[in-house]
Parts: C-alpha cells; sequence; structure tokens
C-alpha cells in the first residue's frame, strides 16, 4: 500500500470510492493524455468522471483562469458579476428554453437539488417520477430520487419518489419489444401510474443514464411522456450533466432526441462546461425560475474563476465544432467496439452515442452481470495504458468510455485496441 492510499484511508470516509486495486494518483495531463506519480502515461477514456470535455490543460481555458485570477477570485451573487452574466446569456439561448433564466452551482448534485426545489414549489407537490436505473446525485434530496441501489444509502426523503420504466432499452419487461412498441408500453406505464397517485411536480430523466451505464430508451421516449405530462401540467426536468454540450455527437443537449414535443421545462448542467473548474447550474422558464418567495443566494455558484472557465471552454468547444468531432469520431468507435464485442462472449451490448459509449459485461451464455469481469477489464486497459470508468444498475458491470471531446482518430484507434487486448484477457 502506497503512503498516500493509507493517509487517505486513515482521514477519508470508507464509501468514497476509489478505482484499482493500486490507486493511482494523477498529476498532471495534456490534450487527452495524464501522467501519475510514477512517471506512466495513460490515454484518458474518462476525463475525470465525464469533466474535462475539451482537453487537459487546454491553453485557452489555462490563459482564462490566470488572467481572472490576477483581477479577483470570487465575490459572491451579492454582487454584480460580468463573468456570470455572460455565461449566463450564452446558456439561456443554447439552452432552447423560452424566456431561460439560469441559476449557477457548483456541481451537478447542487443543481439538481435546485431544480427538485423548483419543481415542487412551482408544483406544490413532493411527489416526483424519475426512471428506475438513475443516477441524479449524492445529496439527501438527490439520493432520494436515484433509482439504482448501489448509489442509494438510504431510503428516507424528502420527497415521494414513483420510478417509471423506459430507461434501459435492453433490459425489464418491454426489453423484447419494437422501439415503437416499447415507448407505447412506457406510455401506458406512465398512465397508468399517473392514475394511482396525486399528481406530481416532475419528471426528472437522464437521456442518456450516466452512472447507469450509458443506458437509454428509443428516440422520442421522453417526448411521447412530455405529451403526458403537458397535459396535467407536470414538469419534465431534463438531466444534461452528462449529456449536454455535444457530447452525445447527434445533438447539443440529449433533449433534443426527445425534441418533439418541445424543449424541458428544466435542463440542469454541470461537469464538462468547466473543463474540470466547479459549474453546475439550472435552465428553466423565468416563471419556474421566479416562483421562490423566499431569498436566495449561491455563495460559490457562478464564481468569477470557474465562469472564465466556462465561457472559455465553450467558446473552444464552439469554434473547434467538438459536437461535430464527437460524432466523426465516437462513430468509429462505437463500430470498432461494436466489432470487437461480436467476438467477445462477455460482451452483451456495446451501446451510446457520441463519445458516450457503454461496454456491457455478462458472464458468456447468460444475461447474468459480472462485476468481476468489469472491474478485470479496468484494471488490465490501465496496464495497457488507457483509463476508462464502469457504472451500471446491474451490479456494475458496464464499462464507460468517455474521452475528451477533442479526441483525434487515431487516439481513437489506440484506445479501441488497448480495450480490445484487455477484453480478450478475459477467461
Amino acid at each position: 500500500m502506497s503512503d498516500l492510499y493509507a493517509r487517505h484511508r486513515a482521514v477519508l470516509p470508507d464509501w468514497v470510492a476509489l478505482y484499482y486495486e493500486d490507486p493511482l494518483e494523477i498529476t498532471h495531463g495534456e490534450g487527452r493524455h495524464v501522467w501519475d506519480s510514477e512517471g506512466n502515461k495513460y490515454l484518458d477514456f474518462f476525463g475525470g468522471i465525464l469533466t474535462t470535455m475539451t482537453a487537459h490543460a487546454l491553453p485557452e481555458v489555462t490563459k482564462a483562469v490566470s488572467e481572472q485570477a490576477g483581477r479577483i477570485l470570487h465575490s459572491s451573487t451579492l454582487y454584480l458579476n460580468r463573468p456570470m452574466v455572460e455565461l449566463a446569456e450564452r446558456i439561456a439561448q443554447l439552452s432552447g428554453i423560452p424566456d431561460a433564466r439560469v441559476f449557477f452551482t457548483t456541481s451537478g448534485t447542487e443543481a439538481n437539488d435546485t431544480a427538485l426545489l423548483l419543481a415542487t414549489t412551482y408544483r406544490h407537490s413532493n411527489t416526483l417520477l424519475a426512471m428506475r436505473n438513475s443516477y441524479h446525485g449524492r445529496s439527501f434530496s438527490a439520493v432520494g430520487i436515484t433509482g439504482n441501489r448501489g448509489w442509494s444509502p438510504t431510503s428516507l426523503s424528502p420527497l415521494q419518489t414513483l420510478y417509471v420504466h423506459g430507461g434501459v432499452r435492453t433490459r425489464g419487461p418491454y426489453a423484447s419489444l419494437s422501439d415503437d412498441e416499447f415507448i407505447a408500453a412506457c406510455v401506458d406505464d406512465l398512465k397508468d401510474l399517473l392514475g394511482h397517485t396525486r399528481p406530481p411536480a416532475a419528471l426528472i430523466a437522464e437521456p442518456i443514464q450516466g452512472v447507469g451505464g450509458f443506458t437509454s430508451p428509443p428516440d422520442g421516449l421522453y417526448a411521447a411522456f412530455r405529451e403526458v405530462l403537458a397535459e396535467r401540467g407536470i414538469l419534465w426536468i431534463a438531466d444534461e450533466v452528462q449529456t449536454g454540450w455535444g457530447r452525445t455527437g447527434d445533438h447539443f443537449w440529449g433533449w433534443q432526441a426527445h425534441g418533439r414535443s418541445g424543449p424541458p421545462d428544466l435542463l440542469t448542467f454541470a461537469k464538462g462546461i468547466g473543463n474540470g473548474s466547479s459549474i453546475g447550474g439550472v435552465v428553466a422558464r423565468a416563471e419556474i425560475m421566479n416562483c421562490l418567495d423566499a431569498n436566495s443566494i449561491s455563495t460559490f455558484g457562478g464564481t468569477q474563476i470557474t465562469m472564465a472557465a466556462g465561457l472559455a471552454n465553450l467558446n473552444y468547444l464552439l469554434e473547434h465544432d467538438l459536437q461535430g468531432n464527437a460524432r466523426r469520431v465516437g462513430g468509429l468507435l462505437i463500430e470498432r467496439l461494436r466489432a470487437v464485442g461480436a467476438q467477445v462472449p462477455h460482451v452483451r451490448e456495446v451501446r451510446g452515442r457520441g463519445l458516450m459509449l457503454g461496454v456491457e459485461l455478462v458472464k458468456p451464455g447468460t444475461d447474468e452481470a459480472d462485476p468481476q469481469a468489469a472491474s478485470a477489464v479496468l484494471e488490465a486497459a490501465r496496464a495497457g495504458g488507457l483509463l476508462i470508468g464502469k457504472g451500471g444498475g446491474h451490479d456494475t458491470s458496464a464499462l464507460r468510455i468517455a474521452p475528451p471531446l477533442s479526441l483525434t482518430v487515431a487516439e481513437a484507434e489506440e484506445g479501441a485496441a488497448i480495450l480490445e487486448s484487455a477484453l480478450r484477457s478475459l477467461a
């Protein structure tokens, strides 16, 4: 055990998980690569849990942060803040939500907390609809709506949560249906559920479930849900903490794959916009955002140094069409991984879109999750010089692949080759 690992275990909670039997300390990065404290170089296909969205040590972001740090780091929301207003203007325009207002937080958890506060206050209801296999953060209220047992340490909650079918296309009672039949069955289930409860405040849903293993419904499911919800005044919260900013390639926001019935009422974001800086937030129609009748501030949400990072990062993303790069390079990567998966008995499914890809592992010849295989592949990939993630609502048996959106074709091929070797090493 390394000295740093021993010190970590002595002062941090047991439930703060670490990857790898021999945890690594990442000391620095550049582009799509990082280095550990022993000098080993890795191709990074997880980006600090989808947070390093553009690149490590991106010069444009580094320069913006340095210049802002030389002026002022922080003043709170009690004072006018030019970088915060400028970033809010950009996000409001990009969100697709009419008459949008933006509130900044420091994380996706806090963003979802805020969205829940707004929705329940606006609707005068503490009943929430959420998706099975979902994850929305680690706060008390976010845990209360998380539909993933591995990330839900308590059943206590200020909310009454009802879980809806549909977030996982290839498991569950409707898996054998066609896409159209799947959507129809999930809509029927939603209608039936609404007939047996008091009116909910909102449905919160990730367009692609992140911690759940990068699972998703057929395109259009949430548009069909939206029609049912809108008839009853129930709000739709799109949790875009992992899917936002062009990561899915086909769309800037994940909700746009379900946009037939219009944009969500609220949208939460975090992770990639800061490229490592602590930025989260909520976008909502003005009438919803302004429904609170008590004072509120954010000490650190919207602080100048993180807003400078977010502005520089967003500008780089848009100017270099990283959404288009995610679509092109991600398309090549998923086809490469599907070709490998077809030859490895442990691989049940390769799924996802853009640079948000999942590889689900099972015990060969069954549908039974194999978390040991996922851990073994994680270790083998590291040994080969590749960092990936894992997740999944069925015993954490899915590999999560989410490189920075500036990934090159050559780097995609290199990572796929390392991952192929790791998958083929499974007994």
